[in-house]
């Protein structure tokens, strides 16, 4: 089974969880010996671990110039791709000429490079739609150009690829919806993405989400047969024995993590507000809150109102061995997000045995026993679990070793296997 899979990112360049469970699922799908996967991104780096599949950039195929054999000739001809309806330039001048001619209604202008290629940055900034846009057109050249039997599509970035892809080659396709922006948005929903996401949905044979949560929201907020939206959860890469080796902190107090975006869904404010609520209890404790997002400024100005700063801590983005750096260094990690379609990060925590704190509006709370859960809007709950965990060795050993199992017996191998059984039924 040859899978034609597109993501918007993949480790080591990755700016969350998306990257991180493409490159999981990835590794565990390789584990099947009748599975071979192409993963394409708009942009590749030439660092990715390839050892678990074949990895395309989308700014490395070229989409309107190919060089072809004609048996008869005996030589190769370099030609235009006449039937995708592209038309190639380099530049405005050209552009001009170009459109003064007459075309067909489909006919798309594409600004290329000397080469015939598209460029991308790869990020989510301000021309992410039109990268978007860009992404589905060279996922058409893919998808002509490479034999395969399904496709599947990581998130509401790569829907429009998947759709392309299946337009032009008839084949099934599958989409992961790891984040709706119900999630995104606290249900400010916009509805440029929120139709980007419906058309992917309508369009997809199978759906895949990563809790039972995010299911429930594909369902009813989108209004999607639940014959066809099945819950694959995320697993975690196991630690090598570099990374089990643990750090000495360099400090003597405690050390609470808050990892992730800091926006609106994640809770930031609510995290601020417990470590207020346990500094006034205790002072041999720090806080940190390791990210970046657009509510950063808000968030150092209300720590410096409640007066904390002496013991509240802003890291930055981390990413890599930084993160396992300051998980070694915590004794409590917390994510208080409003509205979590999975989260791995409690995985990752748990793993370099730190006992997490996670909210009952998180998807990996469905699967986690031993993690202390709490409402994210509680901030005199999670305070007291906080405490509880800093000041009674006994409790905080118990989610420390057993968190620990339970994390260990996650495994992308087993989330493989689910996810290839939705591949079965999207076949039939």
């Amino acid at each position: 089974m040859k899978v034609l899979m597109f993501g918007w990112e993949f480790p080591p360049h990755i700016s969350g969880g998306l990257g991180t469970a493409c490159y999981g699922l990835t590794k565990g799908l390789a584990e099947f010996n009748d599975v071979e996967v192409i993963f394409v991104v708009p942009k590749a780096y030439g660092d990715e671990d390839q050892s678990s599949m074949q990895l395309i950039g989308a700014n490395d195929v070229p989409i309107t110039r190919k060089t072809v054999q004609f048996a008869d000739l005996q030589k190769k001809i370099e030609y235009y791709e006449v039937e995708s309806g592209m038309i190639p330039y380099v530049d405005p001048e050209e552009f001009w000429k170009l459109s003064s001619k007459k075309y067909s209604e489909k006919t798309r202008f594409i600004e290329t490079d000397e080469e015939g290629k598209l460029e991308f940055s790869g990020k989510y900034d301000q021309n992410l739609l039109h990268e978007i846009y860009k992404y589905s057109l060279v996922a058409e050249v893919i998808a002509r150009d490479n034999d395969f039997d399904i496709i599947h599509a990581h998130d509401w970035l790569a829907y429009p690829a998947g759709i392309a892809a299946k337009e032009i080659s008839g084949k099934p396709l599958v989409i992961h919806v790891h984040a709706t922006d119900f999630d995104r948005s606290g249900g400010s929903v916009n509805p440029q993405v929120y139709e980007i996401e419906k058309r992917g949905m309508d369009a997809a044979d199978q759906i895949i989400t990563v809790s039972n949560l995010t299911r429930k929201i594909v369902i009813e907020r989108y209004g999607i047969d639940p014959e066809k939206v099945t819950t694959v959860y995320n697993a975690v890469e196991p630690l090598s024995q570099e990374e089990k080796i643990r750090l000495k902190k360099g400090v003597n107090e405690k050390i609470v993590t808050f990892l992730g975006r800091i926006t609106m869904q994640k809770g930031p404010e609510y995290f601020i507000e417990a470590a207020n609520l346990v500094l006034k209890k205790m002072n041999n404790v720090r806080f940190v809150m390791a990210g970046s997002g657009d509510m950063m400024n808000a968030m150092v100005k209300r720590a410096a109102a409640l007066k904390i700063t002496d013991r509240f801590h802003f890291t930055g983005f981390l990413k890599g061995d930084d993160v396992f750096d300051m998980f070694r260094m915590s004794d409590v990690f917390v994510m208080p997000s409003v509205s979590e379609p999975f989260g791995i990060v409690p995985l990752e925590a748990m793993q370099t045995n730190v006992p997490v704190i996670i909210s009952n509006q998180s998807g990996v709370s469905e699967i986690l026993k031993y993690a202390v859960k709490i409402d994210y809007w509680d901030t005199h709950a999670m305070a007291d679990a906080i405490y509880g965990l800093l000041n009674y060795p006994s409790m905080w050993n118990m989610f420390m070793k057993y968190g620990k199992e339970e994390v260990d017996n996650l495994k992308w191998k087993n989330s493989a296997k689910n996810v290839r059984e939705v591949y079965e039924k999207a076949m039939i």
